[in-house]
């Protein structure tokens, strides 16, 4: 029956079978048939029949409302309760079903425990390790249950954590077995002594015991890999293995390996045998490092691994595989800057070589790729090994500027003397005519066939264009090979090289202008001697730059060859770099003679003993000065910048004499007398100190010529007559403004000085109106 019937039935309210006989009364389907059938069909009244049958009808829908009014206002209630009731009995189902999985769970748990134990008793450690994620998992599903923190949850993550390390112990004691290390006492933990003393052992054969678990290895690996432990403990192994071994055989060249087989285990040692060199060749290095490799992948590294790998779809794994990507990085960068870098050749005629070094690169790398310690892509060390010209090219680059900074920090004071016939060590060069050049660049003749040749009888010296006799820096003439040489190289090389070369000579010089001035500044500001060879070195640079450029341009990349090689636009600077220091050395000693004339005391009042003997004094101290720097420069200057600067350092002696004695207002007859005296000893003296060569003789010349250098001298001569001379000569001399003195002097200065010595006169009145 229906959920409503068995609802009233449940009731007891409703008779069941007065219900079903109502119902019955409403199918009466033959009466009405029956009627119309009589009324359209037969057309015979029914009128009658008609309406007994609608009351009928009315009396029947009426008893319908009422079952349903029944229904709504007695059965709704019973059906509420019985909702409620249902509900009830869901929530509790839910729970039931809650705490049944929760049971279940404990029970796996508890299940994965003692068959861990039973496993790891049996050493069968990759199932104890298994039924240790079941229990952890099972853990994790009871902890992910809300609202039933259980008391007991806590303990079981305690015994959990206990029986995880106590697994990772046994794996531990295992992993110790299959590899042992033998490592120096810590004291000794580094050099070549400690690797020698270092052991590696790797266990071959299982013991009798273990034969039937199966490859002791793989059981210990893949345990460490269901734990998630093996990372950390291939981590350790691998630092542990590239710093006891790995690296040391690329560092130490006299470290050899040694292998030894023995029944049960493999023993890898290391001896240490004189070097050939300094470093080891990279084919060495190589060999000794597969060798380790080869072991390693035969007796431990070559272990298939079962675990969830992200770029592998059948998350098979090699344990080389895991080693490869832990340590070849860091084994990578060790090779290259301790063996692939002192491998580059210095000289690019060795370049050709290196395609050895680039083949066994190849095959060292493809025999760890056969290991499978390395993965299919081009690594690193071959990239850089196959860049041997970039890696030439800096190289030679850092080693020019390197040695060219050496030379810069070198002693000043170590000379070699340069002279126009000198030929400085540089390195040959063809002729530019045998060399081909591109038909736009060929120059044309200096004189056309048909042309006049002007000047042929009158031929340049072939020293016109050459330095002058001085001495220079011995490391600026080592600068200037250095420059020639890395040129030369450039010139043999491909064209980036070239281009890195000669970038690179051009950073040298510009490394001097800031290296030189400011690494020997002291020196530079105290010492003459040095300011003049710096001079020297400067002026030698700038004059070797002119055509440093020209000399190399036809043999010169493309690039270089259409007048970007020059180095002309450096010469201002190293010009002005020499002169610079040279005259801030002249103001010094400028400052110091005028210094030295300040005690003379304004060379007034020269009949005091005192005041004489103070004069004379500052005046033996400049002469003593100029001799020295006549000696700290000779034969170090060029002569004519020697006699320049001579000149013009007893310039200013001179000068201020005559300033300080013209300046006087009174001279009595024995203070002219004695500054004469003084003037003399300067006449005579001061020519003495312009001694340019070595050899005496040949600096009369010179002291000839001083006129020439000492812009004053002049002046200086006819200020002595004056102090000598009476009035009529002093006249005679200016012979109306056109005399020497005249040549010298002013004519406000003449009568100062003809105020000062003599007394007044209608002679000496006669003699001030003659001069003007």
């Amino acid at each position: 029956g229906s959920l409503v019937a068995a609802v009233l039935a449940h009731s007891g309210r409703l008779d069941k079978d007065g219900l079903g006989a109502r119902i019955a009364r409403l199918s009466r389907r033959g009466e009405v048939c029956n009627m119309i059938n009589n009324k359209y069909s037969e057309f015979l009244p029914g009128t009658q029949s008609a309406e007994d049958l609608a009351a009928q009808l009315d009396g029947l829908c009426g008893n319908i409302d009422l079952l349903k009014a029944g229904i709504e206002n007695e059965v709704q209630r019973d059906l509420n309760v019985a909702v409620a009731e249902f509900t009830e009995l869901k929530q509790q189902l839910e729970r039931d079903t809650l705490v049944l999985s929760i049971l279940r769970k404990l029970q796996e748990f508890d299940t994965s425990i003692k068959e861990y134990n039973t496993a790891l008793l049996e050493r069968k450690y990759v199932a104890a390790a298994q039924q240790l994620e079941k229990a952890r998992s099972s853990l994790k599903a009871l902890e992910s249950r809300r609202g039933f923190e259980l008391k007991i949850l806590k303990a079981l993550s305690m015994e959990l954590t206990v029986q995880t390390q106590n697994m990772l112990y046994h794996l531990g004691e295992e992993w110790q077995k299959l590899v042992v290390w033998k490592l120096p006492p810590a004291k000794e933990s580094s050099g070549l002594e400690a690797v020698v003393r270092l052991e590696l052992q790797l266990r071959t054969v299982p013991a009798q015991e273990e034969e039937v678990a199966g490859p002791p290895i793989a059981s210990v690996l893949q345990a460490f890999a269901v734990l998630g432990e093996l990372h950390t403990k291939l981590k350790s192994f691998g630092q542990l293995l590239l710093k006891s071994i790995l690296k040391p055989l690329t560092l130490y060249p006299s470290l050899q390996p040694v292998t030894e087989e023995q029944p049960d285990a493999f023993i890898l040692r290391f001896k240490a045998e004189e070097p050939i060199s300094d470093h080891s060749s990279p084919m060495e290095v190589f060999d000794k490092i597969k060798l380790v490799f080869e072991v390693l992948h035969k007796y431990l590294l070559n272990v298939p691994l079962e675990q969830p790998v992200e770029d592998k779809e059948d998350g098979r794994v090699t344990l080389a595989q895991l080693l490869g990507d832990m340590i070849w990085e860091e084994l990578s960068d060790c090779l290259i800057h301790n063996c692939l870098v002192n491998s580059i050749p210095t000289n690019s005629s060795k370049l050709e070589q290196y395609i050895e070094v680039i083949k066994c690169t190849e095959e060292f790398e493809k025999a760890l790729k056969n290991m499978q310690f390395l993965k299919g892509d081009t690594t690193d060390l071959l990239k850089y090994a196959r860049n041997v010209n970039s890696h030439f090219a800096n190289k030679k680059c850092q080693d020019v500027i390197v040695a060219a900074r050496n030379l810069m920090t070198s002693e000043i004071h170590n000379t070699v003397k340069i002279t126009p016939d000198s030929s400085v060590a540089l390195p040959k060069l063809p002729d530019p005519g045998t060399i081909h050049q591109p038909k736009t660049q060929r120059a044309s003749p200096l004189v056309p066939k048909d042309g006049v040749n002007l000047g042929s009888e009158a031929q340049l010296s072939q020293h016109t264009f050459s330095l002058p006799t001085c001495r220079i820096s011995s490391s600026v003439e080592k600068l200037m090979e250095l420059a020639y040489q890395t040129l030369l190289e450039a010139t043999a090389s491909t064209d980036q090289c070239c281009i890195q070369l000669f970038y690179s000579v051009r950073n040298m010089f510009q490394l001097f202008c800031d290296v030189v001035p400011t690494y020997h500044k002291e020196n530079l500001q105290k010492l003459p001697q040095l300011a003049a060879i710096h001079h020297n070195n400067c002026m030698y640079i700038a004059h070797h730059l002119l055509t440093l450029g020209h000399q190399f341009r036809y043999r010169m990349t493309n690039i270089l060859c259409d007048g970007a090689a020059t180095f002309v636009d450096l010469v201002p600077g190293f010009r002005r770099l020499g002169m610079e220091c040279f005259l801030a050395q002249m103001r010094v000693q400028k400052g110091e003679i005028l210094e030295r004339l300040s005690s003379a005391r304004n060379f007034s009042n020269m009949d005091d003993e005192e005041n004489y003997s103070a004069a004379n004094k500052a005046i033996r101290q400049v002469l003593h000065q100029l001799k020295r720097l006549g000696k700290v420069w000779q034969d170090v200057l060029p002569v004519n910048v020697y006699c320049k600067a001579m000149g013009t350092l007893l310039n200013t002696a001179l000068a201020e004499m005559v300033a300080r004695i013209t300046a006087l207002e009174d001279i009595s007859a024995e203070d002219a007398d004695r500054l004469y005296s003084l003037c003399r000893t300067m006449v005579e003296e001061g020519p003495q100190v312009f001694t340019p060569l070595p050899e005496d003789d040949k600096n009369k010349k010179y002291q000839e010529e001083v006129p020439v250098y000492v812009q004053k001298w002049m002046m200086f001569k006819e200020l002595m007559i004056i102090l000598q001379a009476n009035l009529q000569e002093i006249v005679d001399q200016w012979a109306d403004g056109k005399g020497p003195l005249a040549a010298e002097f002013s004519a406000a200065e003449v009568k100062s000085l003809i105020r000062a010595l003599f007394q007044n006169t209608e002679r000496r009145a006669a003699a001030l109106a003659k001069i003007k």
